[in-house]
């Protein structure tokens, strides 16, 4: 293998290939990021404030350990001051023309595309994830939210929520590290659009893209109060969503806290969301086509590091196909490039943190004491940051933790069937139900497998294709309530005009 090379960013890439055919580096600068504040307060009121807690966290480039900044750890008086400040807009702001509204989600959309490429770069040195994957995945989808829910703002009577829908009040809002600015746009968007006012909480190891909305919304001129972001870790967040003044809570993260959260609002009117795990089943037939699988598996695990909630971490492929099919995928994974997420050559960035590291660490060597068979393509790692190589397993039972748990992480199971509805059974056989994917060129078995799969989204002869005009969500453990789509807007509407 060619010697690894250092990036500008100081992070080790290794060169794939060799000869003339060697991949060089092709960097993406920082400094398209801006300037990186050493410190940061939250935004409250449209403005930015200092917490009233000492405490403060910082936030690292998981690509090199690298302190990127500090910022607050929110406490409940700030929790309390950002609820206010949400609840002082709600009045002027819900009582806005659909069109009025609309007019400040469109300026937002077009201010994230005018700013794209510093948001990209900003989000892949807080993040981890490779900066092809922001540049071309993230940001247009953050745009196309916000123009989405724009387009619905005025058009709310015709929704099918009824005549005069009503927005609900403040919302609170938690979302994961794993898509930090995507998931911002999935919530606040609808929430806007629909005449609500916000107070955010971002992950504490990727506030950065965050606290740069702030900006754009005051660029935007978005009336001060309507949206609030103050950070922090998991206090923050209980804070926020147990508050009493808020009428909506939306979560995006993990099924334990999710779990709380439900338990903490069962009996009150605040209306709840929740977008939880996964372990979704990838369904390999043997009419499919393979070449295209393969590129469909990849794509289903490795994309963003496996750190996606339906990302396909179990593949059920049919015995008859199963050695061809294995065979090309670990051709196809020993071209993928692991380093730096700057580079734009790279497929697999670096592991969102010390802790996640850990997590799938102790997951895969689970598999392995239980028996089942671990393989990974040779491939240098860079000496600092959080790395993990692209991983799969054979001779996986259901009875496996890796085919039970959610690793997050990229570490794909490989499960075998013999019938579409053995791969039925053991696609629905997990607590989760958030997506699926089918592979198979008979239409007819595509519509039978999907009206018999628990899932929220089942994608065939693809996967991990959203679209802000489409609904997600899940079942069972993966949380209820849907995001996206027309369906989005119901979560933040209240027909019966909750008083406020």
């Amino acid at each position: 293998m060619a010697k690894s090379k250092k990036t500008e960013t100081g992070t080790e890439r290794p060169a794939r290939g060799g000869g003339l055919f060697a991949y060089a580096p092709a960097p993406e600068s920082p400094a398209a990021a801006g300037e990186i504040a050493t410190g940061y307060g939250h935004f409250i009121g449209g403005e930015f404030v200092d917490s009233s807690g000492s405490e403060a966290l910082k936030t690292v480039n998981p690509a090199t350990e690298q302190v990127l900044a500090e910022f607050a750890q929110g406490t409940e008086e700030d929790v309390d001051r950002a609820v206010r400040a949400a609840r002082r807009a709600f009045a002027d702001w819900s009582a806005l023309p659909g069109s009025e509204r609309a007019k400040y989600l469109f300026r937002i959309a077009r201010i994230v595309q005018e700013r794209s490429r510093e948001l990209a770069v900003l989000e892949s040195i807080d993040n981890g994830k490779p900066i092809r994957e922001t540049r071309d995945v993230d940001l247009p989808l953050v745009a196309a939210h916000f123009f989405y829910y724009a387009g619905w703002a005025d058009k709310l009577d015709y929704a099918g929520y009824g005549p005069n829908p009503r927005p609900l009040g403040v919302a609170a809002q938690v979302i994961p590290w794993n898509f930090p600015l995507l998931m911002l746009a999935w919530k606040i968007a609808p929430a806007l659009a629909t005449g609500n006012t916000v107070v955010l909480k971002p992950a504490e190891t990727t506030p950065l893209t965050a606290l740069r909305f702030a900006e754009i919304c005051r660029q935007a001129g978005l009336p001060k109060g309507v949206v609030n972001i103050v950070t922090g870790d998991g206090r923050t967040g209980a804070a926020l969503t147990s508050h009493p003044d808020v009428n909506k809570v939306a979560f995006t993260g993990s099924t334990p806290v999710g779990r709380a959260i439900a338990k903490q609002l069962a009996g009150t009117r605040t209306k709840l969301s929740l977008e939880l795990g996964g372990k979704a089943a990838n369904i390999v037939f043997d009419d499919a086509p393979l070449d295209q699988a393969v590129e469909g598996i990849v794509n289903g695990i490795f994309f963003n590091q496996g750190h996606v909630c339906c990302a396909g971490s179990r593949l059920l492929v049919q015995e008859s196909v199963q050695d061809e099919l294995l065979d090309a995928l670990k051709r196809r994974m020993g071209t993928l490039r692991v380093g730096d997420p700057l580079d734009k050559n790279t497929d697999v960035g670096a592991i969102n943190s010390a802790a996640q590291l850990a997590r799938i660490t102790e997951l895969a060597e689970a598999g392995e004491r239980e028996g089942a068979e671990r393989w990974a393509p040779d491939c240098e790692l860079p000496g600092a940051g959080y790395w993990f190589r692209p991983t799969l397993f054979t001779g996986v039972s259901q009875a496996h933790r890796i085919a039970r748990e959610e690793i997050f992480g990229p570490v794909l199971s490989v499960l075998t069937f013999r019938t579409p509805a053995e791969a039925v059974e053991k696609a629905n056989n997990t607590p989760y139900g958030l997506s699926a994917g089918i592979w198979t060129e008979k239409g007819s078995r595509i519509l039978w497998m999907a009206n018999r799969l628990r899932a929220g989204v089942v994608w065939a002869n693809t996967f991990n294709k959203f679209d802000p005009t489409s609904p997600f969500g899940g079942y069972k453990e993966s949380g209820y309530g849907r995001e996206g789509g027309r369906h989005g807007l119901e979560p933040y509407l209240n027909v019966e005009a909750l008083d406020v």
